[in-house]
């Protein structure tokens, strides 16, 4: 992918910065349109959308605004607003998400909305296409944010930086059809449908009768095939796969995987099917979700879910499996290198026979021996999702610059951390965190390199950022004001962060 910044060299958009020799322009954000002149300035702490014309009426422009004059010069001055961020998308079609296909690409999760400049300018230069707007249904409950304000931040990013290559949307870990409909309102184009609710990890225990009687009461009207035929279409017979393996399934692992994931098939179905039907017009490529189970997704099971989704017309763009080993939030890769390669490789063999589709890999933020392991494969296609570690860099950027509030946060965090922990895999240690008040200043940035510190910093994101515990009350509007005021030194903490994620690819 060569992605360049696009710098519009319009002499007259160019003429008119000279008026505003007072605040912060950006520069890449030159475009000229139909008689307009557009562009983002950072005007004190507010960012805003400036359009000036001698031959159009600013009242016409379908943007919402102030008219003011500096130095003789008419323009109209825009709030980055909900409002003005569909107006334009309305006239610049590179700020709509688009369908990345079965491409390499990185979702670059964003919970406070500012981090999309950086996420930019460090994956210009890489082989991946980025997704930028990319929030779970558990992220916006957790940060009160909606899915319109994730898809904003993201149009805005890409016109500040001139960014026109295309850039993806997830709506990430739908469980519902409400949850399809909000995200398909707000715009969003790619879709990762989690069944994880309908997983049956018992089944892995369960001895041969008790899963053939399950298998036997799977609802298989819905899955459009008799049992017995199922049964046959893969035991006792070879599955060869393109590498040269060929998995040959006994009867018990046939059954334990249909019984473990034949509710997944169907309720991934009914969601698919529910898009299709309700929204035919609207852009949707599907990634299913299958890491959150209590043991790695065997090489059959995969091959299962993938045959299943073929056979039933599902044309996946990704899938995540659940990989050996441990992807804990916010750290590297827990487990055996060598056997995550092997292993990889299997699942690369079954999506590249199943259509070509991506690996996808959840809890994907500071995983760098699993970057280098697959960079050194180089084959297939893969797709990395990462949310947390870009607020951690923007902690990292607060103890550097406020490390009176970093202590408030952290410690905020520590006493939140038994409650909050509950929804994820995780191995921190708080009795491995030094108190912060025992620390000096140059010490506490050293804590966004801990282990422990960062998975509690991590997992607490939405107590700290929602603001709905009164000790929180005002962290997100001092966070962000700190993080403005300091945009340079954020965006390089984030910039170097993400080519340090991106470079091991490159082998």
């Amino acid at each position: 992918m060569n992605n360049q910044k696009k710098k519009n060299t319009n002499k007259e958009c160019r003429e008119v910065l000279d008026y505003f020799d007072s605040v912060l322009v950006y520069d890449n954000s030159l475009h000229y349109q139909n008689g307009y002149c557009f562009f983002l300035i950072k005007d004190g702490l507010e960012k805003f959308l400036i359009l000036m014309s001698d031959e159009a009426d600013l009242n016409e422009s379908g943007f919402t605004g102030e008219i003011q004059t500096i130095h003789s010069q008419t323009f109209l001055k825009c709030k980055l607003t909900h409002e003005n961020a569909v107006v334009l998308r309305s006239k610049f079609h590179f700020t709509n998400p688009v369908l990345i296909g079965k491409v390499d690409s990185y979702g670059l999760g964003d919970r406070l909305g500012n981090a999309g400049p950086a996420h930019l300018r460090a994956i210009m230069n890489s082989e991946f296409q980025p997704v930028l707007a990319q929030q779970s249904i558990r992220e916006l409950e957790r940060t009160k944010r909606t899915a319109d304000e994730v898809l904003d931040a993201a149009s805005w990013a890409v016109f500040q930086e001139g960014f026109t290559e295309g850039f993806g949307a997830d709506a990430d870990h739908l469980k519902t059809t409400d949850d399809i409909d909000r995200m398909v309102k707000a715009g969003y184009t790619m879709f990762t449908i989690d069944p994880s609710d309908f997983v049956v990890n018992d089944a892995v225990g369960m001895d041969l009768e008790e899963l053939q009687d399950q298998f036997k009461k799977l609802p298989w009207d819905a899955l459009g095939v008799q049992p017995d035929v199922h049964l046959l279409s893969y035991f006792r017979t070879s599955l060869p796969l393109r590498n040269g393996e060929i998995l040959n399934p006994s009867e018990k692992e046939v059954l334990t995987g249909m019984v473990k994931y034949g509710n997944v098939i169907v309720h991934t179905k009914k969601l698919v099917d529910y898009l299709k039907e309700t929204y035919p017009e609207h852009p949707a490529e599907f990634e299913l979700s299958v890491d959150e189970t209590d043991q790695p997704t065997t090489p059959f099971e995969h091959y299962l879910i993938a045959a299943e989704m073929s056979r039933l017309g599902i044309d996946l763009v990704s899938l995540a499996p659940r990989f050996c080993g441990d992807f804990e939030k916010g750290i590297d890769f827990k487990g055996d290198l060598k056997q995550f390669r092997e292993e990889y490789e299997l699942h690369l063999a079954i999506a590249e026979k199943f259509g070509g589709y991506k690996l996808s890999i959840h809890s994907g933020s500071d995983k760098f021996s699993v970057y280098e392991a697959i960079g050194s494969i180089d084959s297939g296609t893969v797709h990395v999702k990462t949310a947390g570690t870009s607020y951690l860099e923007a902690l990292r950027t607060i103890a550097e610059v406020n490390p009176d509030l970093f202590k408030e946060i952290l410690e905020f965090s520590l006493s939140r951390f038994d409650e909050d922990k509950k929804t994820y895999h995780i191995s921190a240690d708080v009795s491995q965190i030094p108190n912060p008040d025992h620390l000096k200043n140059e010490e506490l940035v050293a804590l966004l390199d801990d282990n422990h510190a960062r998975q509690v910093l991590h997992v607490t994101f939405g107590s700290v950022l929602s603001g709905s515990d009164p000790t929180a009350e005002t962290f997100k509007e001092r966070l962000m004001k700190s993080l403005t005021e300091n945009e340079n030194l954020y965006e390089a903490n984030l910039e170097k962060h993400f080519i340090k994620h991106l470079k091991p690819f490159k082998q």
